[in-house]
């Protein structure tokens, strides 16, 4: 009797979920077919700044050849998104009309670029930066254009504006918050960061966001809030990501702002699943890769060995960037508060930053900046939530000063 495991979408944590079903010891399923929108197969979609800058080959993007498909016996329908689940038949449908019966069914559609509602969003010029087709129309736009406009402070609004500045455009990016990467950073952190990159070519403007986008079909402008206007050719937008929930809601599925899932990641119908960007546990929703590999690990157990004990608890996430060359590193609480001490470090000759915050003799956060190669040890310390009274007096020089002070 045929088994049939159906995978809506193809990002990396699908991928990721694939490897792990091929690499159990015993496989429930018959058929594993995976249904994407994407007419490519799984990319890294890290590296699409580097592909932005021109320092990647789209090439190098894939993250299997196509015989380790073939190998593993997964049929894959690309291109071809899934518009509707029939909970009812255990089938889907996708946007060509193909309907494919499901067994178990797992919904890994992703996220998008969250629209920021304003006049003007739908003009030509205003492009998101998620995937391999927006960076492919970002590309050929800075082949025609000068002038851009990043909407958004984050880690991909910040690789956005620098891959476009590294095509020759003259870029402005634009941010809510009162400093660059403030989920990341803290304030002295996120300044030296606009500074530096002020100084490599890009304009910063903080504490400021768009009103209206302007033009007749073609982008010329972006109104500010004080109506200063910035004649602007490309808009591209990065104030954060909507969970592709869609899919579960029409459905039935108990949703939030993603598909909701228990620790099993289990949505509330027992034979469909969610993982990474589309799913949300408790309150807590997934931007990053890591929390999605390991939900990928857990799910794979869960679908090969329904009796496993193995459960998915979100754990302390630390962000290790490079921009335009800098290396930042964050883990745990980002800024002080009444119930933390800080120890801060800095070195104005070389730009480089540390701030670390501690809460009963044990380290909750860390923030580095310029030199982040004990950011792993800190991490470690604030996940295992060690008592660092032997070593405190060293704590703001790294590891190997606390290893010798213990």
């Amino acid at each position: 009797m045929t088994n049939t495991l159906v995978i809506c979408g193809h990002g990396m944590v699908a991928q990721r979920l694939l490897e792990q079903l091929c690499a159990q010891p015993s496989m429930p399923f018959s058929r594993i077919v995976v249904l994407s929108g994407e007419a490519a197969p799984a990319y890294n979609r890290i590296l699409l700044s580097s592909m932005l800058a021109g320092d990647a080959a789209e090439a190098s993007l894939a993250l299997q050849e196509a015989d380790w498909f073939e190998h593993h016996g997964i049929e894959r329908r690309q291109g071809d998104p899934v518009v509707r689940i029939d909970r009812d038949a255990q089938q889907v449908i996708t946007a060509s009309g193909h309907h494919e019966h499901y067994d178990q069914l797992v919904i890994a559609t992703g996220s998008r670029s969250t629209s920021l509602g304003l006049p003007g969003e739908n003009l030509k010029g205003v492009v998101g930066f998620r995937d391999l087709r927006d960076t492919r129309t970002l590309i050929e736009l800075s082949q025609r254009h000068r002038r851009a406009v990043v909407v958004g402070g984050g880690f991909l609004g910040l690789e956005a504006a620098e891959g476009l500045r590294c095509r020759g455009m003259a870029v402005t990016v634009l941010h809510r918050a009162s400093h660059l990467l403030n989920r990341q950073l803290d304030t002295v952190g996120g300044n030296l960061l606009k500074d530096a990159l002020t100084e490599r070519g890009l304009t910063v403007r903080t504490g400021t966001e768009p009103m209206a986008l302007l033009g007749n079909q073609q982008l010329r402008a972006v109104q500010l809030a004080d109506e200063t206007l910035i004649s602007t050719d490309l808009v591209v937008i990065a104030a954060g990501i909507t969970p592709n929930s869609e899919i579960g809601r029409e459905a039935g599925l108990d949703c939030d702002r993603g598909i909701l899932v228990n620790n099993r990641l289990q949505t509330s119908d027992p034979n469909i699943f969610a993982l990474g960007e589309c799913c949300q546990l408790g309150k807590e929703t997934f931007g990053l890769v890591e929390p999605g590999y390991e939900q990928a690990a857990i799910l794979a157990d869960v679908l090969c060995q329904p009796q496993t004990s193995a459960i998915f608890e979100p754990s302390v996430i630390a962000t290790r960037l490079k921009i335009s060359g800098i290396p930042i590193f964050s883990s745990g609480q980002t800024e002080p508060d009444e119930q933390t001490e800080s120890v801060v470090w800095q070195d104005y000759e070389t730009n480089r930053y540390c701030r670390l915050m501690i809460r009963d003799q044990r380290l909750t956060g860390a923030v580095l900046f310029g030199e982040t190669s004990d950011g792993p040890w800190y991490h470690e310390r604030i996940r295992q939530a060690d008592d660092i009274t032997e070593y405190r007096a060293s704590l703001a020089f790294g590891k190997d000063y606390c290893n010798a002070a213990a």
